[in-house]
């Protein structure tokens, strides 16, 4: 368990089964708060799901493709899901069962999204290579940037700061001030397209993920954001393409971890500190 307690003793309990959430492939999924999560899916809806019963307890239809991203502000009364039809849409977890505000402009597919702490702003990044900010309330487009060959992976916000990382198929890593959106530092490139980054809940270190094959790349790589800005560790062992990576909550009697997941049809857990695999 995440939180490092530990259950009694006792016979085995069978995996508790749940029926399908979404009629086709689950795309992404994100943690509302302890007992629930939303999930978007190639039948194009978003859906609010216990963690408990595994029910779908609302669900959310608007999009007119495949939901791409989901994720959710920090008081978690809305979600916002990405989508391959080139917009962003805001729902509220009780409110009505159409969005409650709409964010069109990407060219394409929106593969990026990121929800300020105070869930006043949005950035969204795009496989046309721009990162976009939002007024959460308005819709109002805030600022657009461009760079060349940037098609967006995935973005994160840090928490209680202005910045926000990007991962990119440049094979690059970058943090974007979200005040003027404008890149305020960029890692050095990788040998491999970053497919997914994370950020420490301290707001200290940054996570990304490779892809890769037949055990050459894959690997995740920590970066430290507030001192040298430097590559930290890499966390080596996947055989294909990793497809996301994250910090783990710490528990009161465990070692600080992280979590990553591989097209090698596996998920590692690592001790952050030493790269040693639990």
């Amino acid at each position: 368990r995440a939180d490092g307690s530990v259950e009694e003793a006792g016979p085995v309990r069978a995996v508790q089964q749940h029926g399908p959430t979404h009629t086709g492939a689950v795309t992404s999924v994100a943690a509302l708060n302890p007992d629930l999560c939303v999930s978007g899916g190639r039948d194009k809806s978003v859906a609010v799901c216990s963690w408990r019963s595994g029910a779908a307890l609302r669900r959310f239809i608007g999009h007119e493709r495949e939901v791409t991203k989901v994720t959710s502000a920090l008081d978690s009364s809305r979600v916002f899901s990405a989508s391959r039809d080139k917009t962003v849409m805001m729902w509220e977890l009780h409110g009505t069962s159409g969005p409650s505000q709409h964010f069109p402009g990407h060219d394409l597919v929106v593969t990026g999204l990121a929800v300020s702490p105070d869930a006043s702003q949005l950035c969204t990044g795009s496989r046309d290579n721009t990162v976009c900010k939002w007024d959460t309330e308005t819709g109002e487009r805030l600022g657009r940037a461009s760079i060349s060959r940037n098609l967006v992976t995935h973005l994160c916000w840090v928490p209680g700061e202005p910045y926000v990382i990007q991962t990119s198929e440049d094979k690059t890593v970058r943090i974007w001030d979200s005040r003027e959106l404008q890149v305020a530092h960029t890692f050095p490139a990788k040998q491999h397209i970053q497919t997914c980054c994370d950020v420490s809940q301290d707001g200290r270190y940054c996570l990304s993920s490779s892809s890769g094959s037949a055990g050459e790349g894959s690997e995740a790589t920590l970066w430290d954001l507030r001192q040298t800005r430097n590559r930290v560790r890499e966390y080596e062992g996947h055989f294909q393409t990793t497809t996301s990576c994250v910090f783990l909550p710490r528990g009161p009697a465990l070692a600080p971890s992280v979590a990553t997941s591989s097209c090698d049809s596996t998920v590692k857990v690592w001790d952050r500190d030493t790269g040693g695999r639990g």
